[in-house]
């Protein structure tokens, strides 16, 4: 069910981050001032109730609407631990305690995202939207506990985290484009983009490959020469040209084993007569 724009987003204890989030959007497009009296704390006159102004009620009223959209969005168990707290930003606080920890524990838990951050990978065996969820899961945790890491880092990060069978397309896009410029979704999108139309070359490779009998380290080798030839050329490898040159080195491979084919009965022919002769 589709959760209303009118609502705050209700929270049963599980997913702070997410709600936490959400929670600060919410309150922040009800009235910006709000999270003033969220994040700093609360107008206290200083005189008795009877002595305050027009606008002393007026600054005390949006710390109780503050703590009302909070309370709102708490079931039972978590208003239950926080029911007795006089301010927005107590509440807040106390949340923040109950599920990141106290700043040891939040700091700790900041140095095992950041480890993963940095040892981040890509796995081969996974396509490119495995990876990217798993990265905007450890980026949007880190961005939870206040650290915000810069697009373009992110994007070099991305980019050196694919495996070695992705090479071609990394050097591609480093040549191509300035990366400081480059948006994180175009990125994402010419990744997708790529493996969308690898993945069917590839298969029909293999097919092609099975029904040949053709050694694969044979292909690997045959590739590897050809694109030394290339980039010896000045061909370029620039993405548009990327499944040219896939298709124009296997074909070159295929050629190359038709004619030795070819030429394989004659150069036998010519060893029998030369051992027949030598015999006589």
């Amino acid at each position: 069910m589709a959760q209303s724009v009118d609502k705050p987003h209700f929270f049963n204890g599980e997913h702070y981050a997410y709600w936490k989030n959400r929670m600060m959007f919410f309150i922040k497009a009800n009235d910006f001032h709000l999270w003033d009296i969220v994040e700093d704390g609360p107008f206290v006159p200083t005189t008795s109730r009877s002595e305050w102004s027009a606008n002393d009620c007026k600054k005390m009223e949006l710390n109780c609407k503050a703590l009302h959209i909070i309370f709102c969005a708490l079931g039972p168990d978590v208003y239950a631990k926080v029911s007795s707290c006089k301010s927005a930003k107590e509440v807040w606080d106390k949340l923040e305690v109950i599920h990141e920890g106290t700043n040891d524990v939040k700091e700790t838990k900041i140095g095992l995202l950041n480890l993963k951050y940095e040892n981040f990978k890509m796995d081969p065996n996974k396509d490119i939207k495995s990876m990217f969820d798993r990265f905007s899961t450890i980026v949007n945790q880190l961005k939870g506990f206040g650290e915000e890491i810069p697009e373009d880092k992110l994007i070099r990060k991305l980019i050196y985290s694919l495996p070695q069978s992705w090479d071609s397309k990394k050097t591609a896009i480093i040549e191509a484009k300035d990366l400081k410029k480059l948006k994180l979704d175009e990125l994402i999108g010419s990744l997708l983009t790529h493996e969308m139309m690898s993945i069917p070359l590839k298969r029909e490779n293999e097919k092609i490959i099975k029904e040949q009998g053709v050694d694969v380290n044979i292909i690997a080798l045959k590739s590897s020469k050809c694109k030394y030839e290339d980039s010896s050329m000045g061909e370029s490898s620039e993405e548009d040209g990327e499944m040219a040159y896939l298709f124009k080195n296997f074909t070159r491979f295929m050629k190359s084993e038709k004619d030795k084919s070819k030429h394989e009965p004659k150069k036998k022919m010519k060893e029998s007569l030369r051992t027949k002769s030598s015999k006589e």
